[in-house]
């Protein structure tokens, strides 16, 4: 049967105890139904006939499920890299997840599908979706909307083992953060100490956070230096070297300007389909 006959059979009640919800059953095929929450079938219905083509559903076939029909299913932020949530995917899961871009999981302890966010809103826009090499593991590439975990914090991972081993009783939060947020986390760290700690420590940081002339000259003088490892053919080292001091005093002046990394790599990421020459041309037009 075709993708574009997908139907909606009935409407019934799915979910355990008081989280029960209002259900539908979408069917593409004999063989192959949807069973889930009212508000993703309005997505499913709205993309099926696209989506669900026999590309999808060979790809599906693809994925080696487990003995209960189940696959590792991962959120990371398309921007900082973050792993964001851990959950499980069944060929429905996925299946919607393709339709709708938003990332829907398989509850096993309510025996239904869940799309991330139904709720609380919080939904996880999928950019992007890998299998890995064995195609028993899948990652949801893309952005969410406000925080991932029930807790309220950025990511369900803020729970470092090291941390844990040397303070036992210590219950400080720390995210899964790659090098570069990490640096952007101690910046604002040092940002907020000048606040609640005037008299505290001194730091490189916190100086250019008080002298912003003297910040504007080390942006200035930093992207000079770099310049001048390819005119004078320095090593790859030394270029290295230069980019970090740069990268480093450059997100100190983001920081006063309230911008973050992860909105800067936002805009790269959504220029990746668009000429460099047209996106300037459009700069130009636009100051006009």
């Amino acid at each position: 049967m075709a993708a574009a006959s997908l139907v909606r059979l009935s409407s019934l009640s799915c979910g355990a105890g008081d989280r029960r919800l209002s259900c539908r059953r979408y069917c593409w095929n004999q063989k192959s139904c949807l069973r889930i929450s009212a508000s993703s079938s309005e997505r499913l219905s709205q993309f099926a006939a696209e989506k669900l083509t026999p590309k999808v559903e060979s790809l599906l076939d693809s994925v080696k499920w487990d003995s209960k029909g189940l696959a590792v299913a991962i959120a990371q932020n398309v921007d900082t890299g973050a792993i964001l949530m851990q959950g499980f995917a069944n060929r429905e899961a996925l299946a919607l997840t393709i339709a709708s871009q938003k990332a829907t999981f398989y509850s096993r302890s309510r025996s239904s599908l869940w799309t991330k966010g139904e709720t609380s809103m919080n939904f996880i826009n999928v950019h992007d979706i890998f299998l890995d090499c064995d195609r028993d593991s899948i990652i949801y590439l893309g952005k969410p909307v406000g925080p991932t975990c029930h807790t309220g914090a950025e990511t369900c991972y803020y729970s470092s083992v090291y941390d844990l081993l040397d303070e036992p009783e210590s219950k400080q939060d720390r995210l899964a953060s790659t090098t570069l947020y990490s640096l952007e986390a101690t910046i604002s760290q040092r940002k907020l100490e000048i606040d609640l700690l005037p008299n505290g420590k001194p730091s490189w940081t916190k100086k250019l956070f008080l002298d912003e002339q003297l910040l504007c000259s080390k942006v200035r003088e930093e992207a000079g230096e770099l310049v001048l490892t390819l005119l004078e053919n320095e090593d790859k080292t030394r270029a290295a070297s230069e980019m970090a001091d740069l990268l480093y005093h450059a997100m100190v002046l983001l920081k006063l300007k309230d911008v973050k990394m992860e909105e800067v790599l936002e805009v790269l990421r959504k220029r990746f389909s668009q000429s460099g020459i047209d996106e300037k041309n459009s700069r130009k037009s636009h100051s006009k």
